[in-house]
Parts: C-alpha cells; structure tokens; sequence
C-alpha cells in the first residue's frame, strides 16, 4: 500500500511550474525558468488561481481557462489616473521618457513593495505636465488560461 501523493489545501507551500495568459499572450511562464515556489492564501496568486489549484495531487499538470473579471476581477475605471510628473520625478528615474505602453512600477506607501501602472497617454489638454496611467491589473476584465504542474505539496 504505497501512501497517496499530497495534494494541495488552502495554506499549501507548493513549488510549481505556471503559466498565465490572457488574450494577448503569456503574461507570466515559469516553465522555460525555475519554478516558483508560493503558500497559498497569501495573495501571490488571486483567489479564482488558487481555487483551482485546490485538490491537485503533487506532479499533477492541468490547465483552466477562468472567464473574464473573474481571475482578476474586472476592470475599475477609477484605477486610470493622472500623474503629475513632479511625482514622477520623486518616484523614480528623473530622466525616464514615458511612452504608451510603458509599465512603471511604483512604491507601495508603506515602502514594502510596489505596484505597476501602465502608460496611457503622455500629457493632454488641462494636463500638459502630467501622465495617464491604468493601474487596473493588465488582465482585469479579460479571460485567463492558468496552466500548471505541481512539483512540490508541502
């Protein structure tokens, strides 16, 4: 009687291999890399990710393909916002040239860790001195395909 392989609960530390994209590609793969290694419940992965990590045996691969807004929830539209470049300046790199598309990362206020925001436009009427930036996750409001191989259940 061989004991059956663990399986993953809420509050597993899980080293896997995993991939998520949305419409426009992988956004995260950690296949071609080093796995990752992450305890669930720890919002490293959004709860509608982990919930489909529950119950996977170790060495298990399986692929999901969660519905818009639900992996990331959908997108807000008070999370697109001016910045003024003064800030900017005080945030990060003086120089940086900003461009649409552009994803800078900010500090969090408490200075532990940082959050990204993705250009917009650059300056416009009534905001010469300033940028848009969306701070919605890039896949908020978008279908995800969340695949994964569990290595490790510990």
């Amino acid at each position: 009687m061989g004991s059956s392989p663990p399986r993953v609960q809420p509050g597993s530390f899980l080293t896997l291999h995993y991939r998520l994209a949305g419409p426009g590609g992988d956004i995260i793969n950690t296949f071609a890399d080093k796995p990752a290694t992450l305890t669930l419940g720890t919002g490293e992965l959004s709860p509608a990710v982990e919930r489909r990590l529950l119950g996977l045996e170790e060495g298990a691969r399986a692929s999901f393909e969660i519905p818009a807004g639900q992996a990331f929830g959908e997108r807000n539209p008070d999370m697109v916002q001016w910045v003024a470049r003064k800030l900017l300046r005080e945030l990060g790199d003086p120089h940086e040239n900003y461009h649409a598309g552009d994803v800078v990362q900010f500090p969090t206020p408490d200075g532990m860790g940082t959050y990204a925001g993705a250009v917009q436009q650059v300056g416009g009427p009534g905001h010469e001195d300033a940028i848009l930036f969306d701070f919605n996750h890039p896949l908020a409001g978008q279908p995800v395909t969340f695949e994964a191989h569990v290595i490790g259940v510990l």
